[in-house]
């Protein structure tokens, strides 16, 4: 019975490919460069991860030593989850906020005024130059200008190492993370604002709606859920796997790993150590881990949009 229900199964998705072929020949350019590009490292990466593999040699299968040595050895490691999750929980909902609080300010303006202020807000986040001047800011020097400022109204009286004080480290790195926060995620919210239609907030306002707090979270987050949706996996994705604020900012590694993320973890054994077997089982890790959390994301924004 089950053998015959597969088989009814396979004639009619072959038959589905056969009456849609246009579809598909336009899907398989797509379909190609996704498995190439995306599936396919997935896949490497988890055989690369039971395999002792320094790039010049062939893989080694070490069976599984690599998680062993990662969950059971490695203190770094622990050091970096414990920092990548004080710097997700923090960077990852206040980050999601302020760009829906933003976006929803803007949406308040006229065409060019919405255009001007969220290419101003963006341009952040994909904008070098933001590490040299948060550089600047907290120059460890006399003429780094948050040294500058503390000394010249008497708060302290010898310049703060910032970027190389293991207390300091972690909490600039979030802040400047946080400037950087509207980034993808951000114009996911700035689309989903655009294609509300005004009508759904006069029907509103006749069903007994009176402010715009009611608005928001009877019209506007109900009908931004695909948005909202897309915007969270976005930036829990951004969260987790952000490497380059802490090393730009402290370097790679961070003094006593203070700022010590697991994608600088990865960073380190893949192209510094160039043990790409155990980096693989780091990135597998972090797969795995970033994919139950935005299940549990998007199953709590579905019951938010529903």
């Amino acid at each position: 019975m089950q053998r015959n229900t597969m088989k009814g199964r396979g004639r009619g998705f072959l038959h589905n490919i056969a009456s849609n072929w246009q579809m598909y020949v336009l899907l398989f350019p797509f379909m190609f460069f996704f498995f190439l590009f995306t599936v396919w490292p997935v896949i490497a990466s988890i055989f690369v991860s039971f395999t002792e593999y320094n790039v010049l040699e062939v893989p080694r299968f070490v069976g599984l030593d690599n998680y062993r040595r990662l969950f059971l050895e490695d203190d770094i490691f622990k050091k970096a989850i414990g920092n990548t999750l004080v710097f997700a929980v923090v960077t990852g909902p206040l980050g999601y906020l302020i760009s829906f609080f933003t976006s929803w300010i803007i949406n308040e303006f006229g065409r060019f005024t919405k255009a001007l202020l969220t290419f101003i807000f963006y341009i952040p986040s994909i904008s070098g130059t933001v590490y040299t001047i948060w550089g600047l800011i907290f120059d460890s020097d006399i003429y780094g200008y948050a040294n500058s400022f503390l000394i010249r109204v008497g708060i302290i009286h010898d310049p703060i190492d910032w970027l190389t004080n293991e207390s300091y480290i972690l909490p600039l790195i979030i802040v400047v993370q946080l400037w950087m926060s509207m980034g993808v995620g951000f114009l996911a919210m700035r689309a989903g604002f655009s294609t509300i239609d005004s009508q759904y907030y006069e029907a509103g306002a006749i069903d007994g709606i009176r402010n715009r707090w009611q608005e928001l979270w009877y019209i506007t987050i109900p009908m931004m859920a695909p948005h909202l949706t897309t915007a969270a996996v976005l930036q829990i994705t951004a969260m987790f796997s952000n490497a380059i604020v802490s090393e730009t900012l402290a370097g790679n590694p961070s003094t006593n790993y203070a700022g010590h993320l697991l994608m600088n973890h990865f960073n380190d054994y893949s192209g510094v150590r160039l043990e790409r077997g155990y980096a693989s089982a780091i990135a597998v890790f972090l797969f795995a881990f970033i994919f139950i959390i935005n299940r549990i994301i998007m199953k709590k924004l579905r019951k938010v949009g529903a």
